[in-house]
């Protein structure tokens, strides 16, 4: 049952990235254009503003899920119960905290934006941002609940949760785009959905999983432990912010708003790209706490490793093989010839981070063993490095010398010193690791060169040749990695709910016939 929780969780969490991503790429122009650029611009600067608020969370939310995972695999329901209290304490005391930030930015919102934003539009965003706030305070305050369903590996019932907003959202907004109502209404809407799927999550921890909470003992010495594991999140979360922040301020200083522009529309893309990375190993931390607690060998640990690393290289070197392909024209069509060198500008970061995203198991397992503090330092570290080798790249080539300085220090810390890492101190089979990678990089080289003939014969830049680029590719990757990269594993995860499928309709058919 937990094999299937874990694969339908999986299933659910990227049926839910593409669509959000679709819904982002369709999306985003119809409320641009039914919005207006002015009112757009609110409304995502107000969410910019407040998202700086989301650190606060301090990596708490992983705590809650590996602790959790962690009494229940030593089936201490007592112990497990005093955790959940001392959360609520904690996240009450962290609401609490927002809502005084948040009110602090809110009032000084003239004094921030009155240079650029006009009365009605300063009035406007204090406004946004206090039901910002608002959603921002309830999400941490009775987030505990969604990590404890991950805890106890629920993920079925939390994904489709997420699934269901992901769909929900748009459907409601657009409606009211069309009736006229602005940007208040969309926060407002968003703002109630929010709270609807917290009341789910809270339901079923109560009502279903049978959860307890408890206020009987405050263990200050588990606290601080806790708090020590969760510095080192918060820390890696924050630089996070900083690391893929920086380039576009620095194009800001040295370039201006065009380039930061035609830069944005490229680490979009990233952001993707990321996107269906992490989202497999979202529901792996649970598992590998309880394996780590119950002392398993770290050839089980390496093997898991291998595996999901498989699976997310087949998956992303399928996006960035579509995007070397059809990117450019893509772009193109989508946000204009201005912006061409949003391409390369993506492409440049991209390739490298193909490494980090198949070993993004590897940050839940130093998570599971409490050794995540040397990642953070070494995060760090390239963050520093990208902002030296950064500005005077920015200055010599703009966008592409940002792009640059960035893919420098992820290899140099992400790729080779964190290889090292995991081979070293979490004995982790590195070398065999590269190996099974090797294995499946043929199909992926002959997929591109296949591509990049036809490129040569398709050159004009309509939607009917970029989708008939796209469907030639789809199907000649498909193929070869069926035939010559995937492993049986591999195959009976994409067969296992086909032959599930065809089994009941069979059962059907023979019932009906009976």
């Amino acid at each position: 049952m937990k094999g299937n929780q874990l694969k339908i969780g999986a299933i659910l969490s990227y049926l839910s990235l593409i669509l959000g991503t679709v819904t982002s790429i369709a999306y985003t122009p119809v409320m641009l254009r039914l919005l207006g650029q002015s009112e757009y611009g609110l409304y995502s600067l107000a969410n910019s503003v407040i998202g700086y608020l989301g650190v606060l969370n301090f990596g708490f939310g992983i705590a809650i899920t590996r602790y959790t995972a962690k009494y229940k695999a030593m089936n201490d329901k007592e112990g497990e119960y005093n955790l959940n209290g001392m959360f609520i304490i904690v996240y009450s005391i962290i609401a609490f905290i927002i809502v005084i930030a948040g009110s602090v930015l809110v009032l000084n919102v003239g004094n921030i934006f009155d240079k650029s934003l006009t009365v009605f539009e300063l009035k406007t965003i204090k406004i946004l941002m206090a039901l910002m706030i608002f959603n921002m305070a309830i999400s941490f305050l009775f987030g505990i609940f969604g990590s404890i369903i991950a805890a106890y590996e629920k993920f079925i019932l939390l994904k489709t949760v997420g699934l269901i907003q992901t769909i929900i959202n748009p459907f409601i907004m657009l409606p009211l785009l069309l009736m006229g109502y602005k940007s208040v209404s969309l926060t407002l809407s968003s703002t109630v959905v929010s709270i609807v799927c917290i009341t789910i999550n809270v339901f079923y921890c109560f009502k279903i999983l049978k959860v307890k909470i408890k206020f009987n003992k405050m263990d200050f010495r588990l606290l601080k432990e806790i708090t020590g594991y969760s510095f080192f999140i918060f820390l890696n979360i924050l630089v996070d912010k900083i690391y893929w922040s920086t380039d576009q301020v620095i194009l800001g200083i040295v370039s201006g708003t065009t380039m930061v522009a035609v830069y944005s529309v490229g680490s979009t893309f990233n952001t993707y790209y990321m996107s269906f990375s992490t989202a497999i190993t979202s529901v792996f931390l649970p598992r590998i706490t309880q394996m780590v607690t119950n002392n398993v060998s770290n050839k089980e640990i390496s093997d898991l490793f291998i595996k999901t690393g498989r699976i997310q290289y087949i998956i992303i070197s399928f996006l960035l093989g579509g995007f070397i392909l059809v990117g450019r024209n893509f772009i193109s069509l989508w946000a204009g010839e201005q912006y061409d060198s949003a391409y390369f500008i993506a492409l440049i970061i991209m390739i490298p981070l193909t490494v980090p995203l198949i070993q993004t198991l590897g940050i839940t397992i130093l998570q599971a063993k409490n050794m995540h503090k040397f990642r953070s330092n070494v995060y760090i570290a390239i963050a520093i490095l990208n902002l030296l080798i950064s500005i005077p790249f920015a200055q010599m080539f703009g966008g592409i010398g940002c792009a640059i300085g960035t893919s420098i220090s992820m290899v140099i810390g992400n790729i080779v010193i964190m290889n090292i890492y995991y081979y070293k101190k979490i004995n982790i089979d590195i070398p065999l690791f590269w190996k099974n990678v090797a294995s499946l990089s043929l199909p992926i080289l002959i997929s591109l060169i296949l591509g990049i003939f036809i490129n040569t014969y398709l050159v004009e830049p309509t939607i009917v040749t970029l989708l008939i680029k796209g469907l030639i590719y789809i199907i000649i990757f498909t193929a070869l990695m069926w035939f010559k990269g995937m492993n049986k594993f591999e195959k009976s995860l994409l067969l296992g709910p086909i032959n599930n499928i065809i089994s009941k309709l069979q059962k059907k058919e023979r019932s009906v016939g009976l």
